[in-house]
């Protein structure tokens, strides 16, 4: 299980495809789920690109220091494993709080990122006291309680009447989540407004929503494209987790868009 030993925890990642003269192309997972919800990315991907997934701290196989965390936290996680494994740049995609990593990552770290895309997320999610409210839930009662919501703003009725098995996967990680690691994300998300910056991101960007996303909608989506200096939107069928919900459709968006000229 290759793992990055950090100061205060540890970082599972992955790494498919490896051919050495193929571009880096680094995912970040979305809250409650783990380095697998790319899997339909990675099996298609990885004969172009060299592909490094990795667990947020308090996800899947990764560690759980002790919260709350902030944006900041989550973006020195992955600038650490970048460093670690020797990758001076490399293309971005995340989803949910892996797009505000990426956001961040373009803010504090631009010349380590060659393309930026940022799948159902937005500059703000949600807002303070609804993630205050929802940590304080999870320390209260766990996340089982919260699988039957989830399920209902992840995936659209017709996506999990035809994969049954797949969103059962999903959500069953999701219950398995660190409840500090979920808790502390939830903090992040409470500080995470960069709404005024987003001018500052000078990368090529594609901003990908759900069309029938309730947590991200597409006018999140649209107003990071419109806020970059280099920004484009595409909606696709789906709810939040769009990559799974619309997987080729995904898959040969992001390809063409990593494919594009400089």
């Amino acid at each position: 299980m290759p793992h990055l030993d950090l100061a205060t925890h540890r970082l599972h990642y992955r790494i498919d495809g490896r051919i050495e003269d193929r571009p880096w192309l680094m995912f970040c997972n979305s809250l409650g789920t783990d380095l697998r919800m790319w899997d339909a990315q990675a099996a298609v991907l990885a004969r172009d690109f060299r592909i490094l997934r990795y667990d947020r701290r308090g996800h899947g196989l990764s560690g759980t220091p002790a919260g709350p965390y902030e944006l900041a936290d989550l973006g020195r996680d992955a600038l650490a494993l970048l460093d670690a494994l020797g990758i001076a740049r490399t293309h971005f995609c995340g989803l949910s709080i892996g797009g505000l990593v990426g956001q961040w990552l373009a803010l504090h770290a631009g010349d380590r990122l060659d393309r930026i895309v940022l799948c159902a997320t937005a500059a703000r999610i949600g807002s303070p006291e609804t993630w205050a409210a929802r940590a304080a839930e999870v320390r209260a009662n766990g996340l089982a309680g919260l699988v039957e919501a989830t399920a209902e703003r992840w995936f659209s009725p017709g996506f999990a009447a035809a994969q049954p098995q797949l969103v059962g996967t999903i959500l069953a990680r999701f219950a398995a989540t660190s409840v500090e690691g979920y808790a502390g994300c939830c903090a992040a998300l409470a500080g995470a407004d960069l709404r005024d910056r987003l001018a500052g991101i000078a990368a090529p960007l594609l901003a990908i929503s759900g069309a029938e996303d309730p947590v991200c909608p597409p006018a999140d989506l649209q107003a990071i494209a419109a806020g970059v200096r280099h920004g484009r939107h595409l909606s696709l069928p789906g709810r939040h987790i769009v990559n799974l919900e619309s997987a080729p459709a995904f898959n040969a968006a992001l390809a063409g868009f990593l494919a594009g000229p400089g």
